[in-house]
């Protein structure tokens, strides 16, 4: 195993810079969101916060979704220019949290800031959490959000064929790339101008250690290698999806299963090296790329997954964020 980034190191509890060899009680879901909240939401929005735009530089609401058993929120963030015709791109996000913590408030004052620096609007995904909603209720509320897109583009001044962006970090990647699969097989999508262009995929996971092809076992070793590091060791990962409680092997949880993943949409790609994760970012953008897909995918030497949100402010954190937005202005590119 690498060493740590040497800032990542410093700033990281004594007992975290190295694998415990005592297991530790996993904690409830209540203490999690909570932990959640302070480790990871609050130190990034505090970091984001002074570099939020002016208000007069963009509008924001909360919009109200109906999804297949209730309802869900989207916030959406449309920029202000002077020309009041011009139509932006949509980049629409899923946050992280294993599927059972987090929420749009965690990206919120990024996305603030990256509407109002690339000119795009933004649609920020509110869907529900497991336990108490299993699978498969966060991919069904993220298609859904997806579709509520397609059919309020005059609300979000949109113009997708300038770019239909799906993106997430950690859970939220996994649910990018299951949305990007299932949009590209669904007729609703079939339309001109909504087709999704780009897809972001930030430290995913992809597929169910339970179900690796045995083809692919010799490079999916990092949830081994990785097992006991901070912040999501197995213990936890494993934990999370008894949570969820998806049929392993099915392609909405392990989107890497799907039968094909040609005729998808051009992908930015980021992996951590000290994540358990690491290996399903690589195998997601090797898989990408023998179907024919376009990718570009960066890894992260001496890192650990989500470092960025604890520790934005650290060298390699601002370099992940810098990569993030030119990876997606390239995906915003007309060319690849």
């Amino acid at each position: 195993m690498s060493a740590f980034d040497p800032e990542l190191a410093a700033l990281m509890p004594p007992a975290q810079a190295a694998s415990s060899e005592q297991p530790q009680r996993l904690p409830t879901i209540a203490e999690l969101r909570a932990q959640f909240d302070q480790y990871v939401t609050a130190p990034f929005r505090a970091y984001q916060e002074p570099l939020i735009p002016a208000e007069s530089a963009y509008v924001v609401r909360d919009e109200t979704v109906a999804v297949e058993g209730g309802e869900i929120i989207v916030r959406t963030v449309v920029p202000v220019v002077e020309d009041e015709r011009k139509a932006f791109p949509v980049l629409v996000h899923i946050h992280g949290g294993g599927r059972c913590v987090g929420s749009i408030e965690l990206d919120d004052y990024f996305l603030r800031k990256l509407t109002v620096d690339l000119k795009l609007a933004t649609v920020n995904v509110d869907y529900r959490l497991a336990p108490e909603h299993i699978f498969p209720t966060a991919v069904n509320d993220c298609l859904a959000a997806l579709k509520w897109v397609v059919q309020n583009k005059p609300l979000l001044k949109a113009d997708l064929t300038k770019g239909f962006l799906v993106g997430g970090h950690s859970a939220g990647a996994s649910l990018a790339a299951v949305v990007v699969h299932e949009a590209r097989d669904d007729p609703f999508f079939s339309g001109p101008g909504q087709q999704l262009t780009g897809q972001v995929i930030r430290e995913p996971f992809v597929i169910h250690p339970d179900v690796y092809p045995d083809e692919l076992k010799p490079y999916l070793l990092s949830m081994k290698e990785n097992a006991d590091l901070p912040p999501i060791p197995r213990a936890s990962i494993d934990r999370n999806i008894k949570w969820y409680n998806p049929p392993p092997a099915d392609p909405r949880f392990s989107p890497l299963l799907y039968p094909s993943h040609a005729c998808l949409p051009r992908a930015f790609v980021q992996g951590m090296e000290l994540d358990p994760l690491r290996d399903d970012a690589r195998e997601y953008a090797r898989a990408l790329r023998t179907a024919g897909v376009t990718v570009r995918h960066i890894e992260y030497p001496g890192v650990t997954h989500g470092f960025h949100y604890g520790y934005p402010a650290i060298s390699a954190a601002v370099r992940v964020r810098e990569d993030l937005v030119q990876g997606i202005r390239w995906l915003l590119e007309k060319e690849a």
